[in-house]
């Protein structure tokens, strides 16, 4: 082998590319052909123990070379993975991405700017500042200078929403819900802030009255951190009266609009978040419903004055002198340092699809999760939990207890035949199908169904599963 890789950057790159791709495409389709489901049958100990085997030595005294490597490790992580992209494939808010954000991705990749400097990323900057412009604008559209930044996802946006909340008031009391994402808590604990006040969510969405005797009996200041898309249902909190609660009392709203967020982009469902522009901060990601490879995370705010509390010195990124003479200071665009242009493929993604393709995409993905609720309403043996708000549908086999219902979710795993939520509502365990991929068909949510009902007949039959 070479004693000299040949790099992905500079005129030669491409060249040295082309040929490793179509390695790394063939071991994809390698490994997805040998899964020949969505994940891998067996469970833990039989995917490890056949990955390890596929996979061979990591660090061998004399390496194998390029195209060997490729096409064992990404053949290995093909054959083990749950792959969204199978319309069985439904537990989590873990998308497909799109295969244009997938190639964005790659020049990302190449190219290695790191996004905490100009001068590591001069164009890169550009199209940053370019993309979290316009999607704030598209959240906050009669804010003169919005703005965001970009996230490694909602955890992330979420705790930097409570650390600007802090930075203007101080130890802030955090008020939600109990459908709230456990981030929130979570980003308390490490800011050292109170501890969060929890309100009860009865049919998974605040309840308003609850938030006014939080705000009326509570010490302040406050932040009322709302939800638009819960992890469990893809609930949203009645966001309009939440904002008004919170104008009424002097609170701060943040709303986690990590699911939910992108539904600005479809004129049929854009009213289910009413009132999302009324926040001082709000979290997107699209790296749920919007198709991106993770991660993919955005953290919105009404003003740019807003993010001035990020604001870091160091003077090999960000001199004075250097940002006077007009060199743009990224530093504080983040609590990260090195970072990534994740920019990119979100603009190429909203450039190639436009406002119509976005929102033909995400109009068809809550079509697909409207037919698999009246699928499930429609089949005998099985009980649906309420109509999507979102694409998030959970349903469980009628008469079954939770411990039945876990195990048939564990069953469908061990087997590789699907890969289902779990998620707690009304004091009972239902099986969870978060559906994001635009490509499900009818046919697909058939077989799903079928495939429960007559593992559900088996487990309660008392037959040892197979």
């Amino acid at each position: 082998m070479s004693t000299h890789p040949p790099l992905a950057g500079g005129t030669t790159g491409p060249d040295h590319l082309r040929p490793l791709l179509d390695t790394v495409l063939a071991a994809l389709h390698e490994g997805a052909t040998r899964r020949a489901g969505p994940l891998p049958a067996g469970g833990p100990a039989a995917t490890t123990a056949r990955t390890r085997h596929t996979m061979g030595p990591l660090l061998p005294d004399e390496g194998t070379g390029a195209h060997h490597a490729l096409t064992t490790l990404v053949t290995a992580l093909a054959e083990g993975a749950a792959d969204p992209a199978h319309p069985h494939c439904t537990a989590h808010l873990h998308t497909p991405p799109l295969a244009l954000a997938a190639a964005a991705d790659l020049a990302a990749s190449a190219l290695n700017p790191s996004m905490d400097s100009w001068d590591q990323a001069p164009a890169a900057t550009t199209l940053e500042t370019e993309l979290t412009t316009t999607l704030a604008r598209e959240i906050y559209p009669h804010h003169p200078h919005p703005d965001a930044v970009i996230t490694t996802g909602g955890t992330e946006a979420n705790q930097l929403a409570l650390l600007l909340a802090r930075e203007r008031h101080g130890p802030v009391q955090t008020i939600h819900a109990t459908n709230a994402h456990h981030s929130i808590t979570r980003a308390a604990w490490l800011l050292g802030l109170p501890t969060p006040h929890a309100i009860p969510a009865p049919h998974g969405v605040m309840d308003l009255t609850a938030l006014r005797e939080a705000l009326t009996h509570t010490s302040g200041p406050h932040l009322v951190t709302a939800t638009a898309g819960t992890t469990d249902t893809g609930a949203i909190d009645p966001l309009t009266d939440i904002a008004d609660l919170c104008d009424l009392h002097g609170a701060e709203l943040h709303i986690d609009a990590a699911y939910g967020g992108t539904l600005l982009f479809s004129p049929t469902h854009r009213a289910k978040i009413n009132g999302l522009h009324r926040a001082h901060s709000v979290t997107l990601d699209l790296h749920k419903l919007g198709w991106q490879p993770a991660p993919a995370g955005i953290l919105a705010v009404p003003g740019r004055h807003h993010l001035a509390p990020l604001h870091h010195l160091a003077p090999y990124l960000n001199a004075d002198d250097d940002t006077e003479a007009g060199i743009p200071d990224t530093l504080g665009r983040s609590l990260r340092t090195t970072r990534r242009p994740d920019a990119l493929k979100i603009a190429v993604t909203l450039q190639a699809l436009g406002r119509d393709g976005l929102a033909e995409l995400i109009d068809r993905t809550l079509t697909t999760a409207h037919h698999l609720a009246g699928l499930v309403d429609r089949t005998p043996g099985l009980e649906l939990h309420a109509p999507p708000t979102i694409s998030t549908v959970l349903f469980r086999p009628t008469d079954a207890d939770d411990r039945t219902v876990a195990t048939l979710r564990r069953t469908l795993l061990d087997r590789g035949h699907a890969v289902l939520g779990r998620a707690h509502a009304d004091g009972r365990l239902w099986l969870k199908a978060t559906l994001l991929n635009p490509h499900t068909t009818p046919a697909d949510l058939s077989a799903l169904l079928a495939r429960i009902t007559r593992l559900s007949t088996e487990l309660t039959e008392g037959s040892t599963p197979r």
